[in-house]
């Protein structure tokens, strides 16, 4: 089922085909991934030969078709800081489900402010996001609905200090709905940093996601001696896009990780130029946001659209003036 994803503007083209459509992670699926057969493709808007369109000059798509994301790296955690200082410390427990710091806590709200001015915040219909703690702390941040207010709210987004942050609650009133999804899970195993606590004390600090897709309540994914390779990251990361088309919603927020995003990302390009390839496949800065879009080639959503008009009511002629000609002519008597 091919799916094509574009990145605005002077669009290249990303495509791959895929029989797999995930709907929960489970333990076998991540003990030992198997990346299905894709037939990876990706054409640049100024080459012609690699193009759908004869044109060359873009592509022509149904937009209930498409769906803009728009891909979002956790801002600076604990884990960042000391494992530049040594990447040893990675291995080490006290940064276990780091949270954010408060440099990160910054760029969380300098985002916030680009979201909100640009528009973008009353946009984005859902908010999927790795249940860590460090994109759970940013998702909320920069899209949640601000500080709770003295009127009191039932089910924030997340309690007042959750991750030692000193913040304060912040109010799930006028923020799309946030939805934890592990499949946009970092790598998995090994690093402390990537293992998760339980969903129930998640639940805790942030009530008003919703954790049920989750499939267990303790991290049986994480593996203290195996990492997850690349490659399987990658496959793991094309499930995602693929498990995207389950949902109705259209424009969407994700909130990940850099090594899930590169290598996602990475699995496209290979046969533009270098330097769309280099675009794509650039690792994310902390809380840097990027927007997509993505096509469904296949028909894997098969969803109707919600502004294309029928024409015709009522009834009437309305061939084109070129199609009447042609009828005209073809019923002329010959000499």
């Amino acid at each position: 089922m091919p799916i094509t994803l574009l990145t605005p503007p002077n669009t290249p083209i990303l495509s791959y085909n895929s029989n797999l459509i995930p709907t929960r992670v489970s333990q076998s699926r991540h003990r030992a991934p198997q990346r299905s057969s894709h037939s990876l493709r990706i054409s640049s808007s100024s080459t012609a030969s690699d193009m759908d369109s004869t044109s060359g000059q873009g592509i022509l798509y149904p937009l209930h078709r498409t769906k803009t994301l728009h891909l979002v790296r956790h801002a600076q955690g604990f884990h960042n800081v000391e494992g530049d200082k040594d990447p040893k410390a990675y291995l080490s427990y006290d940064l276990f489900d780091a949270s954010l710091t408060p440099l990160g806590w910054k760029q969380v709200d300098n985002l916030r402010e680009h979201v909100k001015g640009s528009g973008l915040s009353e946009k984005i219909e859902l908010v999927i996001v790795s249940p860590l703690l460090r994109t759970m702390q940013t998702a909320v941040g920069v899209f949640g609905g601000g500080e709770c207010s003295d009127v009191i709210d039932a089910t924030p987004l997340m309690n007042h200090n959750v991750g030692n942050s000193s913040r304060s609650a912040i109010s799930n009133q006028n923020s799309p709905p946030f939805t934890a999804v592990e499949l946009c899970r970092e790598h998995l195993g090994v690093h402390p940093c990537d293992k998760r606590r339980d969903i129930t004390e998640y639940k805790n600090m942030f009530p008003a996601i919703d954790f049920s897709l989750v499939e267990s309540d303790d991290d049986i994914l994480w593996k203290p001696d195996i990492r997850e390779k690349n490659e399987e990251v990658a496959a793991r990361g094309l499930k995602f896009l693929e498990w995207l088309w389950t949902r109705k919603e259209k424009e969407i927020a994700v909130v990940t990780h850099s090594g899930f995003l590169f290598h996602t990302l990475s699995a496209f390009g290979n046969d533009c130029h270098p330097n769309v390839k280099s675009e794509i496949c650039t690792h994310f800065a902390n809380c840097e946001l990027r927007s997509v879009v993505i096509i469904d080639r296949g028909m894997i959503g098969s969803n109707e659209s919600s502004t294309n008009y029928p024409g015709k009511i009522p009834d009437g002629l309305d061939l084109p003036s070129d199609v009447v000609d042609e009828k005209h002519s073809a019923n002329e008597p010959t000499k």
